[in-house]
């Protein structure tokens, strides 16, 4: 049934005040605190803590994300069906907060199970904190249409949102190894536990504060559809299709280059600990998201993505050229950190204008089911299909955990961490190449439904 929205809900898309604007970045945190330790460290921490075979842990990311992925669209799904007082899908904050951060702490926590058991208990862990994960990711991109119809206020939201996400990782890089260190006095397995418990409990709080404070304005006018209308929303929904590619390319590339760092930063220039260095001091990146609207209102939306995967695909490439230079590698990890930092922040943006395309093209307006595949989908099969690669590359090139690796191993990690990144995000600029005439058809759009309104 649906409930009236209150009145304190249908503010101007102009009035967004900072601290709601702060909220939203809250969302993006709150998630990549944890989702962020899972891509970095989950395939280290399965080989070289948990004990698990790189082959065996490869799949385990592999095909639990295959499998939980697909709950991307109902998720989507869900969401166009919500109506509550608190809006459409700023509840989901409310409810998925506390189960997402428990799983996540689960899959970093082993029991003493052996055989068989250590991977159903791996997989369950992983699939269900995959699952929950999408649960309160897909709400975050799909708000964004219900908080202003104003592309200028959503550009500066998009913005706030990946400077929290950025902050987020951030704080996963530079913080889980050292308190897995402090926590655990040598035993990584107590040391991963309580490090993610920490972090379970920022996240959960960062998320109330958003469900507190941020607002939908635009939720009266959202109406429930059945799952053959929100498909229909992708018919002809060419720049969806567009974004949807270039974006899982570009989660393929930016989860191997996250999950290789570890082992290249090991075994390959030997500085473990500047795994946390350089983490911390891709906060660089932040600088890159905080101008992402000045570029955007200079060039577009599709030159700024394509600028950013070239930036980051070519610092990757320069690593081959650094040698063990440890300076050099971390300024380099950081200059990539801000191509992958503003190439992350730009299909969510995008996305907004696509369930737009599709309410205009279709009649239909599915903001969950579009921006469900076009992000969550995204993240999830790139994260699986990305934690895959690597470690199927090492494994054919014969790594060992916790030993010397040989000069074959070496360059298996060095062309799983260097090259693969490279060639992904340039193989993601393509689709944009496309993009061109449905993103200089935008104000037309807009202004076409502001007349049915």
């Amino acid at each position: 049934m649906e409930t009236q929205v209150p009145s304190d809900v249908q503010q101007s898309a102009e009035d967004i005040p900072l601290f709601r604007k702060l909220s939203y970045s809250l969302t993006d945190f709150g998630g990549n605190v944890l989702f962020v330790s899972i891509s970095t460290y989950l395939l280290y921490f399965y080989t070289d803590t948990f004990g698990l075979a790189i082959g065996a842990a490869g799949t385990i990311l592999l095909v639990t994300r295959l499998l939980d992925m697909v709950d991307a669209p109902i998720w989507g799904f869900l969401i166009d069906h919500t109506h509550t007082r608190w809006g459409q899908s700023r509840p989901y904050f409310l409810w998925i907060c506390i189960p997402f951060a428990f799983f996540t702490w689960l899959t970093f926590t082993t029991p003493n199970l052996s055989g068989t058991a250590k991977v159903i208990y791996a997989s369950l862990t992983y699939v269900l904190s995959g699952i929950l994960y999408t649960g309160i990711s897909t709400p975050m991109t799909s708000i964004l249409p219900n908080l202003t119809s104003d592309p200028d206020q959503r550009t500066v939201l998009n913005s706030y949102r990946m400077v929290g996400g950025n902050i987020g990782l951030l704080v996963a890089n530079s913080v889980v190894l050292p308190l897995v260190q402090i926590l655990g006095q040598g035993n990584d397995r107590k040391g991963f536990s309580y490090a993610i418990a920490i972090l379970g409990i920022v996240s959960i709080v960062s998320f109330l504060i958003a469900f507190l404070n941020l607002r939908e304005v635009n939720v009266t006018q959202v109406k429930s559809i059945s799952l053959k209308q929100s498909v229909k929303a992708t018919k002809s929904n060419w720049p969806w299709v567009l974004i949807v590619v270039t974006n899982l390319l570009y989660w393929i590339g930016t989860t191997v280059r996250s999950s290789g760092m570890i082992y290249y930063f090991q075994y390959n220039i030997h500085a473990k600990s500047l795994v946390s260095v350089a983490g911390g001091l891709s906060v660089v990146a932040v600088a890159g998201m905080i101008a992402t609207p000045f570029f955007v209102r200079k060039t577009n939306k599709r030159t700024v993505f394509i600028g950013s995967l070239m930036l980051a695909s070519i610092a990757n490439i320069l690593f081959q050229f650094v040698g063990s230079n440890q300076i050099l590698v971390v300024a380099l990890y950081c200059i990539g950190s801000i191509g992958t930092g503003v190439a992350a922040s730009m299909p969510f943006l995008m996305l907004a204008d696509a369930v737009d395309f599709g309410q205009w093209k279709n009649g239909i307006r599915a903001s969950g089911f579009l921006t469900s595949i076009g992000s969550a989908f995204c993240v999830k099969a790139g994260s699986g299909i990305g934690g895959f690669i690597p470690s199927k590359v090492m494994q054919y090139f014969g790594y060992v955990p916790n030993h010397i690796q040989t000069t074959r191993s070496l360059f298996g990690i060095n062309f799983s961490f260097v090259w693969l990144p490279a060639i992904l995000f340039l193989l993601a600029t393509v689709p944009m190449f496309f993009y061109a005439k449905y993103e200089n058809n935008e104000a037309q759009v807009r202004a076409d439904l502001a007349s049915q309104n």
